[in-house]
């Protein structure tokens, strides 16, 4: 961003009524940032000191409101921008969550669809408590088993939903975890030994075995975060001052706070900056901050419309835009580069084809690097109309401009034999020949003016068509020659205006094979900068699948430490169907498909690629 946010913006209102609202300042904000966002969310309990983390990764004293009193500051989600502190060339989004469970204003559900949105906006999620990871801090964490009724990763089919596969899929989109535990006291020890905060954390996370009811709510929290959340981490933070100092925590300084305390934040702030990866939508797409509008926008009007949150189609829906946008602004950076460099006109229509050939591929660049999802090529052929366009009107400018020079020019070279012509210098016996001659010399003269361009010929020939009355007029009245010697001059000339004619006719056909030659190397650069963006995307899949599987396996290597044999049968299912789709990964068919469609777009818009395949040309 050019001038950084200098304090928190509302992004999703939460009012009185529990009527979520995105708010269209935060919409202008993010719309102007077009790198990479890294978005770290913090949800928790009311009154839990979340906003003072908050400010401490702005690098802050103060900014999201922190309060001081047992009632809950922030309404809904508020969001505060900032250049990333250690990734170059990226954006740090904070967004600081409405406290859960305020006895105020006393809706669960609403609270689970804040919870839900932190999740889906955010590429490292904070979940903020006090005391210790216990069976109440658990209880409190409901919003997390709630997960899969707020949260569907594809539409409905007609099979209806199938909750495993889609909570299965879950780990592709959802955040980074991070366990901050506020104000703790104990000791961090177990069975006599000393642990660190992630074992803390991974101890508490430990399931029960057994079928008894009881059994099943204990562990159903903990199953949901060891299996939405594997990617998580533990800090724990002692109290940071006095409990009389504490109402004043945002004025305190620092040397006001306890030194572990500092330390423990500190180490806490490094964590984040360093490891919160920017934030990606399934098939590992970057989000930019206008994304990150979008995607709040559609997912809000869900939830408005009482609908459950789609991830498939808020994809959907942001690839229309974003790949709408990659067209205009594609088509803009072709214009800009040609503004640089077109001086008009080119002396050959190859030079002219190299030209837009440069500028053409600078915009495919642009385009590839934004668009998403344009499964069917539908964006990329309307490209490639807006592009073919485009060449076609440079041409005619082209034209228009070497036209305008070249009839200039002759007409400057045409001015001395007005002149001889009006003081009757060729009425005279031999005058037809003189006027040969002179015209010819003009003729030789034309090639010699700069920058005649591609109508040279053809402007030559009409001009010298459009001058033949006044030749023809000459040589009748040339009384040095006989009727005989006028007819075969007249003859003569026909036959040169007959030659000049069809060379200018076999020069077009040339320019024609040209233009129809470029298109084809236009859909083959098409052609190969989409293959290789699907191969990329298909690595960028395994990748995924990688990590997945991983994460997989060491679940189940946790379960069966565990003795839970039937959970871990499970995971086993699960990563067999790991497996198999790397499998079907190594040459997904929707490579050749969208090929295909491109293909199918280009016959339409550049007849060349027709020509070339029905034997039109060679």
């Amino acid at each position: 961003m050019e001038i950084p946010m200098l304090a928190p913006v509302c992004l999703i209102e939460n009012s009185p009524a529990g009527e979520l609202q995105v708010q269209q300042e935060a919409l202008r904000v993010l719309a102007e940032i077009h790198q990479p966002v890294v978005v770290v969310a913090i949800a928790g309990l009311y009154r839990t000191g979340k906003s003072y983390l908050m400010n401490k990764l702005a690098g802050k004293r103060t900014g999201f409101s922190l309060g001081s009193t047992i009632q809950s500051h922030t309404k809904g989600i508020w969001m505060w921008c900032l250049p990333h502190p250690r990734r170059a060339g990226h954006t740090l989004v904070l967004l600081d969550t409405e406290g859960l469970g305020d006895v105020e204003k006393g809706d669960a559900k609403n609270d689970t669809w804040i919870f839900a949105l932190a999740v889906l906006l955010s590429s490292t999620l904070v979940y903020n408590s006090r005391g210790t990871i216990d069976q109440q801090a658990m209880d409190q964490l409901h919003y997390v088993t709630e997960l899969t009724e707020r949260i569907k990763v594809k539409e409905v089919g007609q099979g209806g939903r199938q909750e495993g596969a889609d909570s299965a899929e879950f780990v592709r989109f959802f955040p980074a975890f991070v366990w901050a535990v506020r104000d703790f006291m104990l000791q961090l020890e177990l069975d006599g030994r000393e642990i660190t905060e992630d074992e803390y954390l991974e101890s508490a996370l430990k399931l029960k075995t057994g079928s008894s009811e009881q059994t099943k709510l204990y562990n159903l929290p903990r199953e949901c975060i060891r299996q939405f959340f594997p990617a998580r981490k533990c800090f724990v933070f002692v109290p940071p001052a006095s409990r009389g100092k504490m109402c004043r925590l945002e004025e305190l300084q620092e040397d006001e706070l306890e030194p572990e305390f500092r330390e423990q934040v500190a180490r806490f702030c490094c964590h984040i900056w360093e490891t919160s990866q920017p934030k990606t939508i399934p098939g590992g797409h970057v989000v930019t901050g206008a994304m990150l509008g979008n995607l709040a926008v559609t997912y809000v009007n869900a939830i408005r419309s009482g609908a459950v949150p789609c991830v498939e189609s808020a994809v959907l829906a942001l690839a229309q835009i974003e790949n709408s946008a990659a067209v205009e602004e594609a088509v803009a950076v072709y214009k800009e580069q040609l503004g640089r460099q077109a001086a008009l006109p080119t002396e050959t229509v190859q030079e002219l084809l190299e030209l837009h050939a440069q500028c053409e591929r600078e915009a495919l660049r642009a385009f590839m690097a934004r668009a998403i999802k344009d499964d069917d090529c539908r964006f990329q052929g309307e490209l490639m109309r807006h592009l073919e366009e485009q060449k076609q009107e440079l041409c005619r400018r082209n034209e228009l401009a070497s036209s305008e020079r070249c009839t200039a020019a002759l007409q400057e070279l045409w001015d001395e034999l007005d002149d001889r012509i009006v003081l009757g210098v060729y009425s005279v016996p031999g005058g037809y020949q003189c006027f040969l001659d002179d015209r010819q010399r003009m003729v030789e003269r034309y090639p010699q003016v700069p920058a005649n361009g591609v109508k040279a010929d053809e402007v030559l020939q009409e001009f010298l068509q459009s001058k033949e009355v006044a030749a023809q007029s000459i040589l009748q009245t040339d009384k040095a020659l006989t009727e005989k010697e006028k007819e075969m001059a007249a003859e003569r000339a026909r036959a040169e205006a007959a030659e000049r004619e069809r060379q200018v006719l076999q020069q077009k056909k040339a320019e024609l094979q040209q233009k129809l030659k470029d298109q084809e190397r236009s859909y083959q650069e098409n052609r190969q900068l989409l293959k290789e963006k699907l191969e990329d995307e298909r690595k960028k899949l395994l990748e995924e699948q990688g990590k997945m599987l991983d994460q997989k396996l060491k679940e189940l290597e946790n379960l069966r430490k565990e003795w839970l044999q039937e959970k871990a049968a499970r995971i086993e299912a699960e990563i067999q169907r790991l497996q198999q789709q790397n499998k079907e990964l190594q040459n997904p068919p929707w490579i050749e498909s969208a090929l295909a469609s491109l293909h199918e777009g280009a016959c339409l818009v550049l007849p060349g690629i027709f020509g070339k395949l029905t034997g039109r040309w060679s």
